[in-house]
């Protein structure tokens, strides 16, 4: 996961101040091809690059319209793929059209055209991994994610097919999303490397025990070291 932090302070969303207690998170995508993140979040900070339109998210209204999402995934100046934080996690957005705006954390997803297949598999593996940190911060559940559309068929947002019309392009759903935050998060960390030290031999005579030492390292033990006592 490669996330970043950059908080639109300047949107109406965030000046108004509300939180909620998260209790799933909600997938959206843009529905328009352009994949950079310069696009939503702004102003540049060295990763983003410029928006020549200046027509980012980090304004009271932007384009007229009350909106905001708690992260963008999508692409940097580099090309390479990163999540951007633009709210608290824990702050209400302005990204449903219903009552989930007072229980979902949004993620949105930058769409292309659709056929770029490695682009889509970087953002959703991206997407996956971020969903899975929150539902870890939050104690959520894999099945307390749902896409926008999804929502809607709930009642608690708006008639938005997102990310269904992307995700079926690239043989993906949010079945398949929710799946994979589950292998997340049942996954069990590593286990902690342990090591053994063993000496052996004490020498009265040093030649012998520095004789000793390039045997031990010859044999690929190249920690070996002599003690003086």
């Amino acid at each position: 996961m490669n996330l970043r932090k950059l908080i639109l302070t300047n949107n109406a969303c965030y000046k108004a101040g509300k939180t909620i207690e998260p209790k799933g998170i909600m997938i959206h995508s843009t529905g328009v091809n352009n994949p950079n993140l310069r696009r939503y979040v702004g102003p540049n900070d060295g990763y983003l690059g410029v928006n020549p339109y200046n027509n980012h998210w980090n304004q009271d209204r932007p384009g007229g319209k009350s909106v905001c999402v708690h992260a963008f995934i999508g692409k940097l100046k580099d090309g390479s793929i990163a999540s951007y934080q633009t709210l608290p996690w824990n702050h209400r957005g302005w990204h449903a059209g219903g009552d989930a705006n007072n229980t979902h954390i949004s993620i949105e997803l930058c769409e292309d055209d659709h056929k770029d297949a490695e682009y889509f598999k970087g953002v959703y593996k991206e997407a996956v991994e971020l969903s899975a940190h929150l539902c870890k911060l939050y104690n959520l559940s894999s099945e307390s994610i749902i896409g926008h559309y999804e929502g809607y068929q709930r009642g608690i947002a708006s008639n938005h097919s997102d990310p269904r019309n992307w995700f079926t392009k690239h043989g993906k759903s949010m079945m398949n999303f929710r799946a994979d935050v589950k292998k997340l998060l049942t996954q069990q960390p590593p286990e902690e490397r342990k090591l053994y030290r063993v000496q052996i031999g004490a020498y009265a005579i040093k030649a012998n025990a520095e004789a000793q030492l390039a045997r031990a390292k010859k044999a690929g033990f190249t920690d070996a070291f002599i003690t003086y006592y």
